[in-house]
């Protein structure tokens, strides 16, 4: 088990405890932001994504020492290998995280953590249980000399992040940490299904290259969580799955080879003409 591993495992029980203390918070109505079936979904899809990912782990690190073997250059675990690790990660994180709103296969995968039409720290937990496509955007980071273990416990650490900012406890932060850092204000931006909302705000721990790539959107209306076309399921198998089922029927129907791959490569919600309407629940952001 890799040091990455440990931390998800270890953080755990206290993602549990954080997810009881913000229920218990929540005063008044703000009190259906959590729903019972709502929140168990969420704990599904998390540990089946940790379970199913097992293995992949594997695979991840015995790719990214294969790459870091042949680096030209290899950094060591100071500090500077830290900053470029983490920093790195992120960039890899905000490319990972936009491509997977961009590209409709990518976005069968990172669709389960949208599909709740909630905003709570448990929503955090609701994750894809196809793992596999973290790795392209890790690997140059190995290429470029930093040691696997760095990279990989760099991402637990953004990932334990994230979690935090699941949240509509905390409204807004200090003025240079909004302009710095993603925050709960930003990241529930990136959940919303307003029209002004999608695709936006893709960054992990920093907001600054959502600044700089143009993807970034202030919290102003109210947001509207979940999907543009929501489903009404507490099924986690269905929750992962959904949007699969979806591209295989527009697949079927799309009536050319051009078609159908357009259904599988593109935007999320692409139809061959502007009268025709994928099946599939189109993006909120993540």
């Amino acid at each position: 088990m890799t040091t990455a591993q440990l931390i998800l495992l270890a953080a755990g029980p206290g993602f549990l405890l954080s997810i009881l203390v913000e229920r218990f918070a929540i005063r008044g109505a703000r009190k259906a932001r959590y729903e019972p079936r709502d929140t168990w979904a969420n704990i599904a899809t998390g540990a089946g994504s940790q379970v199913l990912g097992a293995p992949w782990a594997l695979v991840e690190v015995a790719a990214l020492v294969a790459l870091y073997g042949v680096a030209p250059w290899q950094l060591d675990d100071g500090w500077l290998a830290w900053v470029v690790a983490m920093v790195g990660v992120d960039v890899a994180y905000y490319w990972y995280h936009r491509l997977h709103h961009e590209s409709r296969v990518l976005w069968a995968i990172h669709v389960a953590h949208h599909s709740s039409r909630r905003y709570n720290l448990s929503v955090a937990l609701r994750q894809p249980w196809v793992v596999v496509s973290t790795l392209p955007f890790l690997a140059p980071l190995a290429v470029l000399g930093v040691a696997p273990e760095l990279i990989l416990t760099s991402f637990a650490i953004n990932l334990l992040y994230q979690f935090l900012i699941h949240t509509e406890v905390i409204r807004r932060m200090w003025a240079p940490i909004e302009f710095v850092f993603n925050t709960p204000s930003h990241h529930r931006v990136h959940h919303g299904s307003n029209p002004q909302y999608l695709d936006k705000n893709y960054g992990g721990v920093l907001i600054i290259w959502d600044r700089i790539f143009g993807s970034f959107e202030p919290e102003v209306a109210p947001v509207t969580y979940g999907l543009t076309k929501n489903i009404a399921t507490h099924n986690p198998f269905r929750i992962e799955t959904h949007e699969w089922v979806a591209i295989y029927h527009d697949v079927r129907g799309a009536g050319s080879i051009r078609n159908a791959l357009g259904y599988v490569f593109r935007h999320p919600g692409w139809a061959p003409t502007r009268s025709a309407s994928a099946t599939s629940p189109v993006a909120v952001a993540a």
